[in-house]
């Protein structure tokens, strides 16, 4: 734990999956109030962000892999395209939401908004894992005193 913080450590141990929760909620919530996927997915980000800034860049790739980051990274984008393609294929239309039109929900629930939840749910972990690594590799370039350069894999 080297030059860490005991108190920084303790507490985004505590915060951490609040903010996580809170991620999930702009998402899932998104269509019906403020947020959405790309701030739902930033705030997702956050909350693996406090890890790597509070433990170190092995206690935040113990909780989100690199290959896994990778690979939300790509499923979010393929998610969203499939659903494009989805509209294209079922209504003839690239991006309807077609979803909404055969099972119409109540409006101000949950499932009411059709594809918009799936599109929010794509952006959402799109956006988390993006940030997540574009922090990560700032982390990895960092120049210390010596102007050496470390690598991810030293803490």
């Amino acid at each position: 734990m080297k030059d860490r913080s005991l108190i920084a450590v303790i507490i985004s141990r505590w915060v951490s999956p609040f903010i996580f929760l809170y991620g999930v909620h702009l998402i899932a919530y998104g269509h019906l109030s403020p947020g959405g996927g790309f701030p739902g997915g930033v705030v997702l980000a956050c909350s693996f962000i406090l890890a790597l800034l509070a433990r170190g860049k092995l206690a935040a790739l113990k909780r989100m892999p690199y290959v896994f980051a990778k690979k939300l990274d790509a499923s979010g984008a393929f998610i969203f395209l499939l659903t494009a393609f989805a509209g294209l294929i079922f209504a003839r239309v690239f991006f309807l939401n077609f979803l909404n039109q055969i099972f119409p929900g109540q409006e101000l629930r949950l499932f009411s908004a059709g594809t918009v939840m799936i599109n929010n749910f794509a952006i959402g972990i799109k956006i988390c894992a993006s940030i997540f690594l574009v922090i990560l590799f700032i982390s990895a370039l960092r120049v210390g005193k010596d102007t050496e350069m470390k690598t991810m894999e030293e803490d």
